[in-house]
């Protein structure tokens, strides 16, 4: 059981990342939304596999990167519940909207943003406490380490005022291909998380 949560986990974030670019490019918003709200479970599932396979010597990285993780699926479970919900759903006032809808780059997207800088740390550390004894898992623990990159961008950006133009609702498209890069990125982490747990140490 121990190995086929985090397998099946990591297959549930696989299978998400390749949807929620196919919603993306398709322009099915409502689809990317279901889709993110899937991504957090599997994520979870993939990272406490991680935390129970690390030495003695990295459990306090396995633990960081577990609790990040904990945190990344609150917040995106938070914003996306909402876009499929209330937004979708409630007729709110003008301002209600500017906050929650997250095509309008509010607070709600400032909070997603938020939410997937947490994933970033938590990969990083996740990352740490990995001890790569194959060419896969050396990629896998690479890819994870270097993916903490994006937390930078994702927790200083929103302070910036660089998604303005969506609020005044101006084009998104810089956005779309943003997202669509980062599954390019993500995708192979979650096929080498699936090949890391289809082999039980």
């Amino acid at each position: 059981m121990n190995w086929i949560i985090p397998r099946i986990g990591a297959g549930i974030v696989t299978a998400a990342v390749f949807l929620f670019a196919v919603c993306l490019l398709i322009d099915f918003s409502f689809g990317a939304y279901l889709v993110c709200m899937l991504l957090p479970f599997g994520y979870i599932m993939m990272t406490a596999g991680f935390y129970y396979e690390s030495d003695e010597d990295c459990k306090v990285a396995a633990n960081v990167g577990l609790a990040f993780s904990a945190i990344y699926t609150v917040l995106i479970l938070l914003v996306y519940f909402a876009q499929v919900t209330n937004v979708r759903l409630d007729d709110m006032t003008e301002q209600a909207v500017m906050i929650l809808d997250f095509k309008r780059g509010g607070l709600i997207f400032s909070y997603d943003l938020l939410g997937y800088g947490m994933m970033a740390l938590s990969t990083f550390f996740i990352g740490l406490s990995i001890k790569a004894k194959s060419k896969s898992d050396q990629w896998l623990k690479r890819l994870l380490m270097i993916h903490g990159v994006f937390f930078f961008g994702c927790f200083i950006m929103p302070m910036t005022g660089a998604f303005s133009r969506m609020s005044d609702g101006g084009t998104n498209t810089g956005a779309v291909i943003a997202l669509v890069f980062w599954c390019i990125y993500f995708f192979p982490i979650g096929i080498l998380s699936y090949k890391h747990f289809s082999n039980p140490r």
